[in-house]
């Protein structure tokens, strides 16, 4: 028999020697480059574009009578939006207008009382005193017989009517200056709760006129024209897209490195691959996906499976590339976290590096403050709002006795 070496058999062993050398070869250098370099490096295909979703609702009730916005549209901080029916809130403004007018006639009018029951009293204290000395002056004359007894009563009669009649206005200006005590007519109780109404009046019809909070892009657009609408409807949302953000969805068993502040590579599906997002890790979510669900986990009932669970890390993008290359929340990312660095915190302290712009709060309207101010001008006469409240310490003295 030949024991001549098939010339195959060698072939075929230094093929297997040459691949099985690639392949040690790869996994070496595999296992380097993931030593040195690919274990730092954490990424994720479960990311996706997040922002702010501003709903546009109605603080007054009232029928949409225009619409100056739809689905798509950019808007600007402080535009218009959608324009409720005027009406019903410039008839309430009217009546408030007259409110306060009236308010401010009837305080008036306690001020002229007081000076009208202060004329009253020295009026009633120089008949008082009178009485006094004509009482006294018939006193003198009873022993001799001048005055009889029944005129000496009745004198007495006088002096205790007059005394009381005294006493009643006494009372009645103490009354009416408990009403004007320590006020003028511009800050009486009375005409600052008409003054309020006219200003709650005031910002109703304020209301009508729904102005946009923010700059953004209109998005879920459900009111209509005619549409008859209560506070709290949700009419419309506006979406900021120059302050969106990524939720990132990591493993369990890729945080143990991450850290605030980390950066990060980011690519989208919308441009592919060529367009790349840099930014930076800005905090990790309080607890997993699963903890927050509607219908959380009950994992300590019937046969248990491990699920490895992921926890939303939120990253933040760089404006400038944001407005280069704009993008839509609800897009799909790829993220990848270098996390070399572990130096940064692993609570964030701050999420948000800019607060939202939102639009300014209904605070007081120089022309409705202006308005209040004349219909009281209007209406105060003469008095001018002067220190009328006081009540001197003479008109409420006692009378001598008699």
């Amino acid at each position: 028999m030949s024991t001549t070496p098939n010339p195959r058999n060698g072939a075929r062993k230094r093929g297997l020697l040459i691949l099985a050398a690639v392949v040690a070869a790869g996994l070496a250098g595999y296992g380097a480059w993931w030593l040195w370099y690919g274990r730092n490096f954490q990424s994720t295909d479960d990311a996706y574009v997040s922002g702010d979703v501003v709903q546009i609702t109605s603080q007054v009730p009232g029928t949409v009578i225009a619409l100056d916005a739809d689905d798509t549209q950019s808007v600007r901080r402080g535009q218009l939006l959608v324009e409720l029916d005027p009406a019903d809130a410039q008839v309430a403004m009217q009546a408030a207008e007259a409110e306060l007018a009236r308010a401010v006639r009837q305080v008036r009018s306690l001020y002229a009382q007081q000076d009208q029951l202060r004329a009253q009293i020295a009026e009633r204290e120089t008949s008082l005193k009178r009485a006094q000395d004509d009482y006294r002056r018939r006193q003198s004359l009873i022993a001799d017989g001048a005055v009889s007894g029944e005129e000496l009563a009745h004198a007495r009669d006088t002096i205790a009517q007059l005394k009381a009649a005294l006493e009643a206005a006494r009372e009645q200006l103490k009354q009416t200056a408990a009403q004007i005590e320590g006020t003028t007519i511009a800050t009486h109780p009375q005409v600052l709760a008409a003054a309020a109404k006219l200003r709650e009046a005031a910002l109703a019809l304020r209301r009508t006129r729904i102005l946009a909070p923010v700059a953004g892009v209109v998005a879920k657009r459900s009111v209509q024209v005619g549409q008859r609408v209560a506070p709290g409807t949700p009419l419309m949302a506006v979406v900021p897209l120059d302050d969106v953000w990524v939720d990132a969805n990591f493993k369990e068993v890729q945080l143990a490195r991450m850290r605030v502040g980390q950066p990060v590579h980011l690519k989208s599906d919308l441009y592919g691959g060529g367009v790349e997002f840099h930014g930076k890790l800005v905090g990790l979510s309080a607890g997993s996906g699963s903890a927050f669900a509607l219908l959380p986990a009950q994992n300590a009932t019937g046969n248990w499976i491990k699920i490895v669970q992921r926890v939303p890390v939120r990253v933040a993008l760089d404006p400038q590339e944001l407005k280069a290359h704009p993008l839509r929340v609800g897009l799909s990312m790829r993220a990848t976290v270098d996390v070399r660095d572990t130096s940064g915190p692993l609570v964030a302290s701050s999420v948000r590096s800019t607060p939202l712009p939102t639009q300014e709060s209904d605070g007081a309207d120089p022309e409705v403050e202006a308005r209040i101010a004349q219909i009281i001008a209007q209406n105060d006469g003469a008095h001018g709002g002067g220190n009328r409240g006081e009540v001197s310490g003479g008109a409420l003295g006692s009378a001598g006795a008699p």
